[in-house]
């Protein structure tokens, strides 16, 4: 089963805040740090119509939220919102 593709970055305060989210839902993700994943930043900005914006997450749907809120991942993912 194909999982979710995270790109991040450790100073990212919205990537810290995501990827505990998740991790505390434990919705299996891959994480892809942009600093030091070579093509990282550019696959993060393609996504984003050239836009270097973080974190941005792949659902295998295809779609992709950027710098989404806990509510915006809780609505994706159909998990009760919580902080």
């Amino acid at each position: 089963m194909k999982q979710i593709t995270f790109y991040g970055a450790g100073w990212c305060g919205d990537c810290i805040r995501s990827k505990a989210f998740l991790e505390k839902h434990h919705i299996p993700f891959d994480y892809i740090d942009i600093d030091s994943t070579p093509g990282a930043a550019d696959k993060a900005a393609e996504l984003n119509h050239g836009l270097r914006r973080i974190p941005t997450i792949v659902f295998p749907d295809g779609s992709v939220l950027v710098e989404p809120s806990n509510a915006e991942l809780g609505d994706k993912l159909a998990i009760a919102h919580t902080k």
